[in-house]
């Protein structure tokens, strides 16, 4: 009887040719005298040579040579080999700026170039797949990063004084880190509002059917309108109750700042919620309904004890998008006055910055992931505690 041949993983194929290609035909760091002038890019090849070349090249083809027949024991090591390059960059980062930036030059600076990000992203997804593959846990999934962070944390410790970003950093640390608190608060604000707001509306739907579609027919309305022409249309009416009350006026309400960006946040963040909600309530199986009303339980005790802890996993999906969504919305409300990391995005942007705006970017992104990662461990917990 013939062995059915193993077929190339073609996903994992195609992200490691595109990893390569990117890393060998865009910059991989630029080099500047000083922030105003722009930085001239540099590519592997003009950053450690022909050395550096087959040396940051050998691990993806050797990953090429794994997943062209993905056995779990392939995978297993092609794994520890993407593992071993994301940790890698910033050890390539630390050669770069010792071998590229003038030591004489204090101002100089070095950019991260586009090589590097996209390797970063490519070799990710990467990770994911074989994550997916090889049926890890998603514990185990995020304990993977735990190298490249340790190497990272370890190249800023012991080098890369000139990375650009770093020294956007250095210059604005406590603005930097008052505005993570900000947008922290702003998410954490709207967040727990839509969350009360959600199961509200949703058990009002749920007592009075007609009140559905009317109430979904609204929220997908408010979904529909840009954020900015809603952060627009709140101006005028909270300006005019500011003026008009003072109580609210010393509560710091006004046309611009925290509060039509926390309205708006709350605004959109209504639909998923209700509709996981609605959704989680009413798909409760009738029978086990029965069941408890049968032992004698009030209508209370059946939506304590058993509607909502049957629901709980699917209102806590609802939670995680509506967290991811403020998480990344909220950089937006800092056009009208409300703080947060988009304040860095924005001044960057004006002062053509890249930098600056990674500055602000790039924790936005780490926050929707952590939210993401630990929200949904939590539902897949909740799911296999139900399970069982």
């Amino acid at each position: 009887m013939r062995r059915e041949a193993i077929r190339p993983n073609s996903v994992l194929v195609s992200l490691l040719l595109a990893t390569l290609i990117a890393w060998l035909g865009l910059d991989s760091v630029s080099v500047s005298p000083n922030r105003i002038v722009p930085g001239r890019g540099i590519d592997v090849l003009g950053v450690a040579g022909w050395g550096g070349v087959v040396a940051s090249v050998a691990p993806m083809f050797v990953v090429l040579g794994l997943a062209w027949r993905p056995t779990p024991g392939r995978l297993r090591w092609a794994t520890g080999l993407v593992v071993l390059m994301l940790s890698a960059l910033p050890v390539w980062l630390v050669v770069a700026a010792a071998l590229r930036v003038d030591p004489d030059m204090p101002q100089a600076r070095m950019g991260i170039g586009g090589g590097v990000w996209v390797a970063l992203f490519l070799l990710l997804l990467a990770l994911i797949e074989l994550r997916t593959r090889l049926a890890l846990s998603r514990v185990l999934g995020w304990a993977l990063l735990l190298v490249p962070l340790a190497s990272l944390t370890a190249c800023l410790a012991l080098g890369l004084e000139p990375l650009a970003l770093r020294q956007e950093y250095q210059g604005r640390s406590g603005a930097f880190v008052s505005a993570i608190g900000e947008h922290l608060l702003l998410v954490g604000v709207a967040v727990s509002l839509s969350l009360l707001l959600g199961i509200g509306l949703a058990m009002a739907m749920r007592h009075w059917p007609r009140a559905q579609r009317m109430g979904f027919a609204v929220l997908n309305f408010l979904q529909t309108i840009p954020s900015l022409a809603l952060f627009g249309l709140l101006l005028a009416p909270l300006a005019w109750l500011s003026g008009r009350f003072e109580w609210l006026a010393a509560l710091g309400v006004s046309g611009i700042g925290w509060a039509p960006a926390l309205l708006a946040l709350v605004g959109y963040s209504l639909l998923p919620m209700v509709r996981n909600t609605y959704v989680a309530l009413d798909e409760v199986d009738p029978d086990v309904i029965d069941a408890a009303r049968g032992m004698g339980m009030s209508r209370g005790q059946v939506f304590r004890q058993v509607r909502l802890p049957l629901a709980l996993p699917v209102i806590l999906e609802g939670i995680r998008i509506t967290t991811v969504q403020a998480i990344g919305l909220t950089a937006v409300a800092a056009l009208i006055g409300a703080g947060g990391l988009g304040t860095f995005i924005f001044q960057g942007l004006g002062q053509a910055a890249m930098d600056m705006v990674l500055l602000g970017a790039l924790p936005i992104l780490v926050m929707a992931l952590v939210a993401d990662a630990l929200l949904g461990a939590l539902t897949d917990l909740l799911r296999s505690g139900g399970a069982t």
